[in-house]
């Protein structure tokens, strides 16, 4: 029975709320962590922190956990991608379902795939060198290099604009795909999406510029 729910569109979609939901949660925790950065203290809480995250067999659970979570959320997407299209009638015929969707909703599959390579390309810069192979470099001391790089900063930044997009849409619509719309609350639901979309990419985004611009001022 729950194996044919989540074959199906709507089984496909409440996945996605879920796992979406939960990602968000993940991110509030990722940045009251990445936070710790701007306190003046030559990175000694976020090496603390760090060590921590990197240690704690709890963690590591957690972390197969939100692996999985991705995977399942990027599959899911793929698939009711691939599902919306092949629905369609004719391919050819003008489409213009756009007149009543926002651009945050028509662009989800491309900034979710762009979120997605800077992803890759995050971790590849401060997971693998510190959890694989175990740099001499404190955690801080890598964040550091990578912020006070001009390129590096502005991808960070351009990332946090595609992922606020990619918010913007994604927290209102899994509510909706879980049926939890009302005319009571969903108003709030909205208002709590659009706060979430700014704030939490904003914070991401204000830790690079801040490494960045203070290096000219030493």
């Amino acid at each position: 029975m729950m194996a044919k729910l989540f074959q199906g569109s709507v089984g496909k979609k409440i996945s996605m709320s879920l796992t979406g939901l939960f990602l968000c949660l993940f991110l509030v925790v990722h940045l009251s962590g990445n936070l710790l950065l701007l306190k003046n203290d030559g990175g000694v809480a976020f090496n603390q922190y760090s060590e921590f995250m990197s240690t704690n067999p709890l963690i590591r659970i957690s972390e197969i956990i939100l692996a999985a979570a991705f995977l399942v959320h990027i599959i899911t997407a793929i698939l009711l991608s691939l599902q919306n299209q092949e629905a369609r009638p004719d391919r050819y015929v003008l489409d213009r379902s756009y007149v009543h969707t926002s651009f945050a909703s028509r662009t989800m599959i491309y900034t979710g795939s762009l979120v997605f390579i800077f992803l890759v390309i995050h971790l590849k810069t401060f997971f693998v060198p510190h959890r694989l192979f175990h740099s001499e470099q404190t955690m801080y001391q890598t964040v550091k290099l990578a912020f006070e790089n001009p390129f590096y900063t502005g991808f960070y930044v351009v990332a946090m604009v595609l992922l606020t997009l990619h918010l913007w849409h994604g927290f209102q619509s899994a509510f909706q795909s879980l049926g939890l719309r009302h005319r009571r609350y969903t108003p709030l639901i909205e208002k709590l999406g659009m706060g979430f979309s700014i704030l939490i990419p904003l914070g991401f985004g204000l830790i690079p510029l801040y490494f960045f611009f203070r290096q000219f001022l030493k």
